[in-house]
């Protein structure tokens, strides 16, 4: 199993990405999120998922390791493939498929290109339990109901800002301070962007 790869980007897509570790280019799958994650700079590490099957080996990459490990969760429902999962990935934050999971929100799942009703019920009951085990319940029930963050968030987009790296930012600052105001909160992220 190769668990991840550090070395140059060599082509980057919002599909996939390939990095090439001394001398051999590896073609990693990623997803939209980890897309807009990657550096701006030559030298990256994903973390990886290898799919073995009859007819290929596929590396699936990301940039952060809970990614990788809510990759496999979804991987682990039926019915609910690679493609599935990376599509899942791409059209939702991991934290709010984590939280839709969490708080049993067929619709938000549902609401992703190719997953239809069935689908999503299948992956909250078979992930529930598991998310709500895994993932602290306050980050479950508590994620994206700060207002101030979602002011602050929408502020910084205004100015020009990647909603993404944006996100993170904010994310980092609420964390530390939770009852920060939003000016507190967009002035520190603009510092850390």
């Amino acid at each position: 199993m190769i668990a991840h790869l550090q070395g140059r980007l060599v082509e980057k897509t919002p599909t996939d990405v390939i990095i090439e570790c001394n001398g051999v280019g590896y073609q990693v799958n990623i997803s939209l999120h980890t897309f807009s994650l990657l550096p701006d700079f030559e030298n990256i590490k994903l973390y990886t998922f290898l799919q073995i099957k009859e007819d290929a080996h596929t590396l699936f990459g990301f940039v952060e390791k809970a990614e990788r490990e809510l990759f496999k969760l979804l991987l682990s429902v039926s019915g609910v493939g690679a493609g599935t999962a990376r599509t899942m990935l791409s059209s939702l934050d991991p934290k709010q498929i984590i939280h839709s999971i969490g708080t049993g929100d067929v619709a938000t799942i549902q609401s992703i290109k190719g997953i239809g009703t069935k689908t999503a019920q299948r992956v909250i009951l078979d992930l529930k339990d598991k998310v709500l085990k895994l993932y602290d319940l306050d980050e479950v029930s508590g994620a994206g109901y700060n207002t101030n963050k979602d002011e602050a968030l929408s502020a910084l987009e205004v100015l020009g800002f990647n909603k993404k790296l944006a996100e993170k930012a904010i994310e980092k600052i609420v964390k530390e301070n939770p009852s920060a105001s939003v000016e507190t909160i967009i002035k520190q992220a603009l510092k850390n962007l």
